[in-house]
């Protein structure tokens, strides 16, 4: 069987052009995500500071649930990358079989969770009487979209585990830009635009944030179908068909879910934590909460690197093990986190000088602004940290040891993050800013966890 187009242990290549070609069109991808993200908000931010806090009050419970199939994701993302780094592309899709599987015995369950439990999300996160109804009735729709965003979560997963990063980047793309093009004919009323000097009566349903909530249904049914039809039309080594085995293989299972679990357990202290801290947020005010979402959509933008070169490095590595070269595997783990680092002393920056001015594009409300500033300056300063933290841990997925990493995340975000947010709050009865401040002190101790876990190069035997 021919080799894949894009063959990522090739040795002729130089590692730097590697990661390039791997980590761009993740870049790309999250950096078109981010901007449509940004148009997202500001177009919900427009209805108020209410409708902002109806959409990002649920966020917590639902990204724990969203979190169990992420999580399968990465044992798929580590075994597929093994299993093309050794040139086995039947296992290859064979994995990606069992990833569909995945997706019917848990993926439907789970978005039919979320449609049934709409309402009572937002009452346990403390939603007040003010955004309540909206909040459950945003909830109720997106629900409905929910399993094509699982089915698109997983099988982007795979892509990228046998290198192709290109059609995440096309996916999430054209998802979001359903989104926002929906959002601008739903969420407006009929109204006049002015554009390059000419006047016109624009369309509207006038929906506010239940039209936000329908645009994001399509926007995830777009993404859903267009990876199953990537996964079955597409002419390459790994398309799928009817005619292979579709029952679960028992062993290959249990060496997905040996990934698996620990990263399933890391993402649900990690969601469960941020349900604790959301709640305590909450206990701030509306304009605290609002503030807070527009601080973690503005941020994002550091996310953009640091996951693109995650994502390179988990690819690399497990490729680079596969095909038995652990040499060259912390070659690019050491390329990957120079290339973050330099970028993200730009992006860092960025944020500290353009924080109020970034800030102000999501909403007019003067009060959020200044709550929000303050806090977009502070995290400036951990973005190269943070990248440093995601490339390792990034490394330490590609070679399975899920394991170890859960332990240093649920450690850190449990005893330093969740426990000590509560108490500047509740305790010390101090703002918003105080709780990021713990936040970076957080990130600081996991990089250094990451860091002497990440020596020990226990994790190049952590798949057997």
């Amino acid at each position: 069987m021919a080799k894949p187009k894009f063959n990522v242990v090739d040795e002729s290549r130089s590692p730097w052009m590697t990661i390039f070609l791997l980590a761009w069109p993740v870049l790309l991808e999250q950096i078109f995500t981010t901007l449509v993200s940004y148009a997202d908000t500001a177009m919900v931010g427009a209805l108020g500071a209410s409708a902002t806090a109806s959409v990002s009050i649920s966020n917590s419970p639902i990204m724990m649930l969203n979190g169990i199939i992420m999580s399968l994701g990465v044992g798929i993302t580590a075994l597929v990358a093994r299993s093309a780094g050794a040139g086995d592309y039947e296992k290859v899709k064979k994995l990606i079989r069992h990833a569909l599987m995945f997706i019917v015995i848990l993926g439907i369950p789970i978005a039919l969770v979320v449609i049934l439990l709409h309402r009572q999300i937002p009452i346990w996160m403390g939603a007040g009487p003010d955004i309540l109804e909206t909040a459950a009735e945003y909830n109720l729709y997106v629900g409905f979209g929910r399993i094509f965003a699982i089915t698109s979560m997983m099988l982007n997963s795979a892509f990228r585990g046998y290198g192709d990063t290109k059609t995440p980047l096309i996916v999430n793309t054209t998802m979001n830009v359903v989104n926002v093009c929906f959002n601008f004919l739903l969420i407006n009323p009929v109204r006049e635009i002015t554009f390059l000097g000419l006047t016109f009566t624009m369309w509207g349903a006038g929906l506010g944030v239940k039209g936000a909530a329908i645009a994001t249904t399509l926007g995830m049914m777009a993404a859903g179908l267009m990876t199953l039809g990537v996964a079955f039309f597409r002419k390459n080594e790994f398309k799928l068909d009817f005619k292979s085995s579709w029952k679960l293989d028992i062993p290959l299972t249990k060496q997905i879910f040996k990934i698996s679990i620990p990263a399933m357990l890391e993402r649900l202290f990690m969601s469960s934590s941020g349900v604790l801290t959301s709640k305590t947020i909450a206990t701030l005010g509306t304009a605290n909460i609002a503030a807070n979402s527009l601080c973690l959509t503005a941020e994002s933008m550091s996310f953009m690197p640091a996951f693109a070169f995650s994502t390179a490095a988990t690819t690399l590595v497990g490729q680079s093990l596969g095909a038995k070269k652990p040499e060259m595997a912390k070659d690019f783990v050491k390329k990957c986190a120079i290339v973050g680092s330099v970028i993200m002393m730009f992006t860092g920056a960025f944020l500290f000088f353009m924080s109020r001015q970034l800030i102000g594009l999501f909403t007019p409300d003067k009060e959020v602004i200044e709550i929000a500033a303050k806090i977009v300056r502070l995290t400036a300063f951990i973005q190269v940290p943070q990248v440093i933290a995601w490339v390792l841990s990034g490394a330490l997925r590609g070679a399975g040891d899920t394991k170890v990493i859960f332990y240093i995340t649920a450690s850190c975000q449990w005893l330093i993050r969740t426990l000590f947010t509560i108490i500047v709050v509740r305790v010390f009865h101090l703002d918003l800013f105080a709780t990021h401040v713990v936040v970076c002190v957080e990130v600081f101790a996991r990089l250094v966890l990451y860091y002497l876990r990440y020596r020990t190069g226990k994790w190049q035997n952590a798949i057997e």
